[in-house]
C-alpha cells in the first residue's frame, strides 16, 4: 500500500473511532514517544472510547514526553498495553480533563495513582485519602498530593467504577482530609496557638451533605473553645488565627494553582461576624437572631477537622433548633420567597444555561427535598440525612413523596449533577454554565455516555430532565399541605392514642371515642397507606374542626378512604395534588349533599385536585356535557342503560358543582372565599342549569333512538321554565319546562302528535326510575291550561291557545322561557311565537298590573306554609326570591318592548338593565339584588347541609351552625346571620312595597 494510501486509511480510521482533527492525530501518533505502540489498534479502540479522544491523545505524548528519561517512559508503555484498567483510566482521564492532563505532564510520576486496582481502593474514605496526603508538609505539596488524590477520583468516575453519588462523597472525604491536612499544616506553623485553644471545623453545604463537587466553594463553619486553663479571649484569638490561616492555605493560589476557596460566610452574621465563635455564642445568636435559611443550611452541618468531640457537641447543640424551625410563622412562605429570589438573580444572559439555580436546576430539587425535611422531619428522625438523595429516598420511604416522583427525581437529579461534575473537571473551574461551544457540548454529552449525536442527545436529555425537575418541584414544593403540616405543634404531626383524646375535644369533636376509632381504622399499621394517613390527619382533623360537624367529616373521610384504599392515586392525590386535600376535608364536612354524591362514585375524588391547567372543580361548559352524554347515550343497548349513563354523569357533575360551590363559599388556606358571591350564584345556578339541560337532551336522543332510530316524526323541542329557563336552578330544583312539536312534512298531524306524547311519557318514564342517584323531576304545570292541558302541544296550538286564552300570568311566565333541548330551529321559532306575549307592545294596561298584584298578595296568603316565620321564608318571605323576582318580572313586562336589555331570563340580569334603564334607581337595585342573591345561597346552603330541599332555615342547631359556615358566620354567630338576612330582606320588602305594590 502507498504511503498516500496508508493515510488515507488511519485518517478514516481515526473519523470512525471520534477524533475530530484526524490530521493533527496522525501527527501525534507518528511521534516518536509512541513508536512502540502507534500500530496497537489497542489504543485507538482506547482513545476512541474517551470523552475527547484528540484531547486523550494530546495528553498521552505530553505525559510520555514529560517522562524524565527513557526508562519510566518504556514502563508507562508497558504498562498501557498490558493494563486494560490502568489504560481507561489514564486514557479516560486524559479525555475529560485537560486540567488533570496538564497536571500529569507537570508530576509524570503520579500516572502511578491510577495503578492500583484492588476492590479495597474502589471506594477509599477519609482515612485513605488522609495517607494520600500524609506527605504535604506545606501549601504547595497539599495542592500535588490533592490533585493526586483527586487523579483517581476522577478515573472512577469517567470509568463507571463510582457512581455520581459515590463520586460525590469521595469528593468531599477528600476536602475532609484536607481541611484536616490544612489545619495540621497551620497548627505546625504556630503551635502556641494550637495549644491555647480546642477548634472544630464544622463541614457545610455540598462538604457537609457527602455530596460536594469537583469545584465548589468548601463551606465551613468555626467553633473555637478555650484549652484546659487558657484565657477565653486568648483561646478565640489563637483560633481565629488558625483558622484563618487554614483558609489561606486551601483558597490561595501558587505555581500549583488553588486547591478550592474556603467559605465561611454561613457563620453567624456572616461575613460580619467573627470568623470563630464559642459554642455558647453560636447557640446564643441562633436562639435570638437566626433567619430560616440559617437553619436549612445547618441540616448539612457536619463535623470534619479539629476537635472532633467539641464538633459532636456543635451539632448535638443545634439539632433540636433546626428541627423546630418549621413551627416559625411563615416558614414555608418565607423558605419559597428565598427560592424565587435566587430565581430572579441569575443573569438574563446566563438563565438558560445555568445548571444550578435555573428553574428546573439542581437547585429546584435541593430546596424541595430540604423543605420536606424540615417540615416532616420534626417527628420522623429517618429523613434528618444532609445528603439530598439519601433524604429523598427516606421521603420516599415514608411516604411523603410519591415513589416514581422520587425516582424521577433522583434520575434527574443525578443526570444534572454528573453534568456539573463533567463540565468541572474539564478545566476544574467552578462553574455551573453549560457550554456554548459545538466541541465542548460534544466532549460534554460523550462523557455521559451519548455517542450517536452527543450534542442534540445531550440537549434533549438535559431539557427533559430540568422539565421533570420543574413539574416535580413545584407540586412538592409549593403543595398547601406542607404549610398546615408545618403549622402542627410538634406532638401533633403523629397522632398517638393517649394525646389524641384531648386534641380531638379541644378541637371539638363530640365524639372522641369514635374518632380514635376512625383514626385507628385509617393510621395503624405499617403498611405505606398507614404512613402516608398518618401524615394527613393530623392536618385534615384540624381541617375538619373548622366546620360545624368535625365527626360527620371524618367519618364520611373514612368511608371515602375504605371505598378508594385500594387505588393507587388516592392518597397521593390528596398528599401531592394542589388543594385536594383541604379541599375534600371543606366538603366531607360542609353537609350531606356532596359526600352521599361521593360515596356514590368515589372516583369524583380526583375532582378535588389542580386538574388540567386549572381548578378541577371549575363547572363544565354546555358544550361539553353534551358531548359526554350524548357520546354515552350512543354507546349504550337500550334507553334504560342510556339514562343511566346520563344519570352517571349528572351525578358526577352534580358532585363537581357542589364542591365548587362550598369551596368557593368557606374559602381554603390557598383559596379565599368567593369576593363576589353574587357571581359564585350565578355560576352555580347555571352550572345545574346546564347540566340538567343536557341531561334531559341525552334522555331526549336516547328516546328518539330506541323509538324510532334516528329520526322522529316530528320535530320536538324541550323549552326551559321558570328557574330552569333563567338558569337559576338549585340542587333539588325541579325542571319546570314545556314541551312543543312539530309534524315533519307529509307526516299526519295525528301521528306526529302521538310520537310526541310518547317521547314526553317515555321520558318521564326513564328519568324517574327508582335510583339512588338524586332525582329529576320535570314539571309540565306551566303549560296552556295547567294540569288539565295536554303535556305537549304542537307550535300551531300554541300559537292558537294564546292568542285566544293566554292570561297575563302566563305571559308572566313565559319571561322565563328559553329552549333547552331538542329542536333548535323549533326552540326558535317557539320563542318568536311567545314574545309579543311576554314584552306587549306599549307595556301592561292598568287592569294586568293589578292582576299580578293581586296573584301575588294571593300566593303570599296561601301559599306560605302554616306555621312558617315570613321574615326567614326564602322564596315566599318578605323580601324573598319572589318578592324580588315579581317586582324584576312586572318591570319586564312594561317595559320589555322598548328596553332590550330588559328581553332576558335571568333575574340579577334583568335587575342590572333595569337599573340601566333608569327604571330604578342604582341603591335600590342593589338592595335586591342583595336579596336576591341571599336568599339563593340560603336555599343552596339547607340543600347542601340536609341533602334535601328547603326554604327556610334548618331548625337542628348543627345544621343551622352549618349554614351559617357556609354564609362565612363562625362559631357562635348563628344569630347574626338570623339577624342580617332578617335586615337585608326587610330593606329589600321596602323596596318592593313601592315599586311592585306602588305604596
Amino acid at each position: 500500500m502507498t504511503t498516500l494510501g496508508r493515510r488515507s486509511s488511519t485518517f478514516t480510521r481515526l473519523l470512525r473511532h471520534g477524533f475530530t482533527d484526524p490530521s493533527a492525530a496522525e501527527r501525534l501518533l507518528e511521534s516518536a514517544e509512541l513508536a512502540p505502540i502507534r500500530n496497537d489498534p489497542v489504543l485507538l479502540e482506547a482513545l476512541g472510547a474517551t470523552a475527547d479522544p484528540d484531547l486523550a491523545l494530546q495528553g498521552l505524548v505530553r505525559l510520555l514526553e514529560a517522562q524524565p528519561e527513557d526508562t519510566p517512559r518504556r514502563e508507562l508503555l508497558d504498562t498501557l498495553i498490558a493494563a486494560k484498567p490502568l489504560r481507561d483510566r489514564l486514557l479516560g482521564v486524559l479525555g475529560a480533563s485537560a486540567a488533570l492532563g496538564d497536571h500529569l505532564a507537570r508530576h509524570p510520576r503520579d500516572w502511578h495513582a491510577l495503578v492500583m486496582y484492588e476492590p479495597r481502593d474502589l471506594h477509599p474514605g477519609v482515612e485513605e485519602f488522609e495517607r494520600g496526603l500524609a506527605e504535604a508538609t506545606d501549601p504547595v505539596a497539599l495542592r500535588v498530593a490533592y490533585r493526586r488524590c483527586l487523579l483517581s477520583i476522577a478515573a472512577r468516575d469517567v470509568c463507571g467504577t463510582t457512581d455520581l453519588a459515590q463520586t460525590a462523597a469521595e469528593l468531599a472525604d477528600l476536602a475532609t482530609a484536607t481541611l484536616r491536612a490544612a489545619l495540621a499544616i497551620a497548627s505546625a506553623a504556630a503551635p502556641d496557638d494550637a495549644a491555647l485553644c480546642r477548634l472544630a471545623v464544622i463541614a457545610m453545604g455540598k462538604c457537609g451533605g457527602h455530596e460536594l463537587n469537583y469545584v465548589s466553594d468548601v463551606d465551613v463553619i468555626f467553633v473555637g473553645e478555650a484549652a484546659e486553663g487558657a484565657d477565653e479571649g486568648k483561646a478565640v484569638r489563637a483560633a481565629t488565627k488558625l483558622a484563618a490561616h487554614m483558609m489561606r492555605i486551601c483558597s490561595e493560589t501558587t505555581v500549583e494553582g488553588s486547591i478550592w476557596p474556603v467559605d465561611a460566610n454561613l457563620r453567624p452574621e456572616g461575613r460580619n461576624g467573627p470568623l470563630v465563635r464559642t459554642l455558647a455564642s453560636h447557640l446564643a445568636y441562633y436562639q435570638r437572631w437566626a433567619k430560616t435559611w440559617e437553619f436549612q443550611a445547618l441540616l448539612k452541618a457536619r463535623p470534619v477537622a479539629g476537635d472532633l468531640a467539641l464538633g459532636a457537641e456543635y451539632v448535638d447543640a443545634l439539632e433540636p433548633l433546626v428541627w423546630k424551625v418549621a413551627e416559625r410563622e411563615n416558614f414555608v412562605t418565607d423558605v419559597q420567597k428565598m427560592r424565587r429570589r435566587v430565581v430572579e438573580n441569575i443573569p438574563v444572559t446566563e438563565i438558560d444555561r445555568e445548571l444550578k439555580l435555573a428553574p428546573g436546576g439542581l437547585r429546584d430539587v435541593e430546596f424541595a427535598v430540604q423543605l420536606l425535611q424540615l417540615v416532616h422531619g420534626r417527628a420522623d428522625t429517618s429523613l434528618r440525612s444532609g445528603t439530598t438523595l439519601v433524604a429523598l429516598e427516606a421521603l420516599a420511604a415514608g411516604g411523603y413523596v410519591g415513589r416514581e416522583d422520587a425516582a424521577r427525581l433522583d434520575d434527574a437529579y443525578r443526570f444534572l449533577r454528573t453534568m456539573e461534575h463533567r463540565i468541572q473537571l474539564y478545566r476544574l473551574r467552578r462553574t455551573h454554565l453549560v457550554p456554548v461551544e459545538e466541541a465542548d457540548l460534544r466532549r460534554l454529552g460523550r462523557s455521559m455516555g451519548l455517542r450517536t449525536d452527543p450534542v442534540a442527545e445531550l440537549n434533549r436529555e438535559w431539557k427533559r430532565h430540568a422539565t421533570v425537575v420543574r413539574r416535580l418541584h413545584e407540586k412538592l414544593f409549593y403543595r398547601p399541605l406542607l404549610d398546615a403540616v408545618a403549622q402542627l405543634a410538634p406532638g401533633e404531626t403523629r397522632l398517638s392514642p393517649q394525646a389524641a383524646r384531648e386534641r380531638l375535644v379541644a378541637l371539638g369533636y363530640i365524639d372522641p371515642a369514635a374518632a380514635l376509632r376512625h383514626i385507628e381504622a385509617l393510621a395503624s399499621g405499617v403498611t405505606r397507606k398507614a404512613a402516608i394517613q398518618r401524615t394527613l390527619l393530623p392536618v385534615l382533623l384540624g381541617w375538619f374542626a373548622d366546620s360545624a360537624d368535625p365527626d360527620a367529616g371524618l367519618l364520611n373521610f373514612r368511608k371515602v378512604s375504605d371505598a378508594l384504599g385500594k387505588t393507587p392515586w388516592y392518597l397521593r392525590l390528596l398528599r401531592d395534588e394542589g388543594a385536594a386535600a383541604e379541599n375534600l376535608a371543606r366538603v366531607l364536612s360542609a353537609g350531606r349533599l356532596a359526600p352521599d354524591l361521593l360515596m356514590r362514585a368515589p372516583e369524583a375524588v380526583a375532582l378535588l385536585g389542580d386538574g388540567d391547567g386549572g381548578s378541577g372543580l371549575e363547572p363544565r361548559e354546555r358544550a361539553h356535557l353534551d358531548q359526554e352524554i350524548l357520546a354515552a347515550v350512543g354507546r349504550a343497548d337500550d334507553a334504560v342503560q342510556a339514562v343511566t349513563f346520563a344519570r352517571g354523569v349528572r351525578r358526577r357533575e352534580l358532585f363537581r358543582t357542589a364542591a365548587f360551590d362550598i369551596v368557593g363559599s368557606y374559602g381554603t388556606e390557598t383559596q379565599p372565599a368567593e369576593a363576589d358571591q353574587g357571581a359564585l350564584v350565578d355560576r352555580v345556578g347555571g352550572a345545574v342549569s346546564d347540566l340538567t339541560a343536557a341531561t334531559l337532551a341525552g334522555t331526549l336522543r336516547a328516546v328518539v333512538r330506541a323509538g324510532w332510530g334516528d329520526t322522529l316524526p316530528t320535530r320536538f323541542a324541550v323549552i326551559g321554565m321558570g328557574r330552569f329557563g333563567g338558569h337559576e336552578l338549585g340542587y333539588g330544583s325541579d325542571a319546570d319546562v314545556l314541551f312543543v312539536h312539530e309534524p315533519r312534512e307529509g307526516v299526519p298531524e295525528r301521528e306526529a302528535s302521538e310520537a310526541a306524547n310518547k317521547v314526553v311519557s317515555e321520558m318521564r318514564r326513564l328519568l324517574q326510575v327508582a335510583s339512588s342517584d338524586p332525582p329529576l323531576l320535570i314539571d309540565a304545570d306551566l303549560r296552556p291550561e295547567g294540569k288539565s292541558g295536554p303535556l305537549v302541544r304542537s307550535l300551531n296550538s300554541y300559537e292558537a291557545y294564546y292568542r285566544r286564552w293566554s292570561l297575563v300570568w302566563e305571559s308572566q311566565a313565559l319571561l322565563r322561557a328559553e329552549p333547552v333541548a331538542g329542536d333548535e330551529e323549533l326552540g326558535r321559532r317557539f320563542i318568536e311565537l311567545i314574545d309579543p306575549l311576554r314584552y306587549p307592545a306599549e307595556g301592561l294596561g292598568d287592569d294586568a298590573v293589578r292582576e299580578i298584584r293581586r296573584l301575588k298578595a294571593r300566593m303570599e296568603s296561601e301559599r306560605l306554609p302554616r306555621g312558617a316565620d315570613p321574615t326567614l321564608h326564602t322564596k315566599l318571605g318578605r323580601g324573598g326570591l319572589s318578592d324580588v323576582e315579581w317586582t324584576v318580572q312586572l318591570m319586564q313586562l312594561q317595559h320589555g318592548w322598548a328596553e332590550p336589555g330588559l328581553r332576558t331570563t335571568r333575574t340579577r340580569a334583568g335587575l342590572a338593565a333595569a337599573c340601566a334603564a333608569e327604571l330604578i334607581s342604582v341603591e335600590d337595585a342593589s338592595i335586591l339584588d342583595e336579596a336576591w342573591v341571599l336568599a339563593t345561597r340560603v336555599r343552596n346552603a339547607v340543600m347542601l347541609v340536609r341533602g334535601r330541599a328547603g326554604d327556610t332555615f334548618p331548625s337542628d342547631p348543627r345544621e343551622l351552625a352549618a349554614v351559617g359556615r357556609y354564609l362565612g358566620y363562625g362559631p357562635g354567630h348563628v344569630g347574626d346571620m338570623l339577624d342580617d338576612y332578617r335586615r337585608t330582606t326587610r330593606r329589600a320588602r321596602g323596596v318592593v312595597d313601592v315599586l311592585f305594590y306602588g305604596a
